[in-house]
């Protein structure tokens, strides 16, 4: 007797790819440095030691004037910032200051909810222009009013209002709090002090 094999094939559907959330993002223990963008980690690169140092000059001058003026909060340290729900994004932020009242209205969220007033975006080598762009649209749509995004190659500062309103500050120059931190000036050769 001939036995007849007959070849099945089992098709399986693609699985997709879950959406995880903001708060079980906050959730996750040792990820290593990251940020949620459209429900997915993205791991980032740890920051040089110069970067790290431009970021430390910053927020000490930032937290000196705004404590000094009782104006609200400062951090730094690539502090998680809502930019998107459903599906969650949330971005890794080098140094903000966020006034009183708004931090007033945070949610009891580990990241913070509501939009900063002023980020400070630390340029690095592997940056692309595309991902700046890209969370400087993230950032205006929620409400930021200012971003400097600081050049070391350049040793200079561009001061964003919107993606249509920048300017240029170089080393020569004193950069502005304008509106959001009025009264603030900083020698911009601070900043790259080492």
């Amino acid at each position: 007797m001939r036995t007849r094999r007959m070849a099945m094939t089992t098709r399986i559907a693609p699985q997709t790819e879950r959406m995880m959330t903001g708060e079980e993002f906050a959730a996750l223990n040792d990820t290593g440095p990251c940020e949620l963008v459209a429900g997915s980690i993205v791991p980032m690169t740890p920051t040089s030691d110069e970067h790290g140092g431009y970021e430390a000059n910053i927020t000490s001058i930032l937290l000196s004037f705004v404590r000094a003026h009782g104006l609200g909060k400062v951090r730094s340290g690539k502090v998680g910032v809502y930019t998107r729900r459903d599906p969650d994004t949330i971005r890794a932020v080098d140094v903000l200051f966020i006034s009183q009242d708004q931090y007033d209205r945070r949610g009891e969220t580990a990241f913070l909810d509501v939009p900063p007033d002023l980020i400070v975006e630390i340029l690095s080598s592997g940056n692309a222009w595309s991902e700046t762009i890209q969370k400087l649209r993230e950032y205006f749509s929620i409400g930021v009013r200012l971003v400097w995004l600081v050049n070391p190659s350049s040793q200079s500062v561009f001061a964003y209002r919107s993606l249509t309103d920048v300017r240029e500050f170089t080393i020569d120059d004193d950069l502005p709090g304008d509106d959001v931190l009025p009264g603030f000036s900083v020698a911009v050769r601070d900043i790259f002090a080492d």
